[in-house]
């Protein structure tokens, strides 16, 4: 078993630590997936009060940035005509402006605007396709494209060329995770962990002292040393084609990556940012070790070509355990 211990320990997670204080679990749905919240509880925060506030917070977020809600203001970016200027409010601005900032770091390896590949590949809304030829992907590339996005950071708004279609699937889950984890630090809850989907933050440690470990996962039929990751402070993401097959879009070409990658895992401060650093390496696979390397980024590739599987990991990561 190998251990990956975050960079920095907040003392003050220790002070007043209670070893018999009980751990609340609460869960649901949304973005088409579970959530799940373990914390100690404080007494001015009631576990019912603090699922009210989670189910609003996350209806709230697929509200402005779900492209399967036709309703959402995303889907109304996405229908606007050419030229339109949308005023964004301050989540989405937020991820807009990150996902932008990661898009460019990666020179489109993350991409927030192939929504029009997304469905034509049939991972979208419309459902299954059948598998596009050339001129499809020609035509939904020239409709796609962070750099034909222009976004006003002063004025929150976000402009539409014309045919650009969002989305946010590779961001927004990760974003929610740090949604929620504020919210209950905002309630005064200073020890969770969250969970949408597979990705994950904690803060402050469990009653029984340790921090919330998590496993980081291993696809099926490979064989690699665990590694368990102490979410002190740190969220983790992971990315792959293990679970749902093929279905991470190399924006660059419109076609789905091929460099053997089965998983990617993040970890990051942030879980929005580990969200989407997952997506762009999971389509750059190994070579984008020197971008995460550039951006200190902590990140394990995992590849399974002629047979053998390989763990690739990042100086951060490295440096972590």
């Amino acid at each position: 078993m190998r251990i990956a211990l975050p960079p920095v320990i907040d003392g003050s997670a220790f002070a007043g630590h209670d070893p018999a204080a009980p751990i609340v679990t609460l869960d649901g749905l949304t973005m088409g997936t579970r959530w799940r919240v373990l914390f100690v509880p404080q007494p001015r925060a009631g576990a019912a009060a603090i699922r009210a506030a989670i189910v609003a917070r996350l209806d709230g977020i697929v509200a402005e940035m779900s492209h399967w809600e036709p309703g959402s203001l995303l889907s109304k970016f996405n229908r606007a005509a050419a030229g339109t200027w949308m005023a964004l409010p301050p989540d989405f601005a937020h991820v807009m402006a990150a996902a932008l900032r990661i898009a460019a770091l990666s020179e489109g390896a993350f991409d927030p605007a192939i929504g029009r590949l997304v469905d034509l590949w049939g991972f979208g809304p419309p459902g299954p396709m059948p598998a596009p030829d050339a001129p499809g992907i020609i035509a939904a590339r020239a409709q796609s494209g962070w750099h034909r996005l222009a976004y006003d950071p002063a004025l929150r708004r976000l402009r539409q060329p014309g045919g650009v279609g969002l989305d946010l699937s590779g961001i927004a889950k990760g974003f929610a995770v740090d949604a929620v984890a504020g919210l209950l630090q905002a309630a005064g809850i200073r020890h969770a962990l969250v969970e949408i989907g597979g990705e994950l933050a904690g803060f402050g440690i469990r009653p029984d002292g340790d921090p919330w470990w998590v496993d980081l996962e291993t696809p099926p039929g490979i064989d690699l040393r665990p590694l368990r990751v102490a979410l002190h402070g740190l969220a983790v993401a992971t990315s792959g084609d293990y679970a749902r097959g093929a279905h991470n879009l190399d924006p660059r070409t419109g076609y789905p990556a091929s460099h053997g990658v089965v998983s990617v895992s993040v970890l990051h401060a942030s879980a929005m940012e580990a969200d989407a650093w997952a997506s762009a390496l999971t389509v750059l696979g190994p070579a984008g070790l020197a971008l995460a390397d550039r951006e200190r980024i902590a990140a394990r590739i995992v590849t399974h070509d002629g047979g053998a599987a390989r763990e690739h990991l990042s100086a951060a990561l490295g440096g972590m355990l």
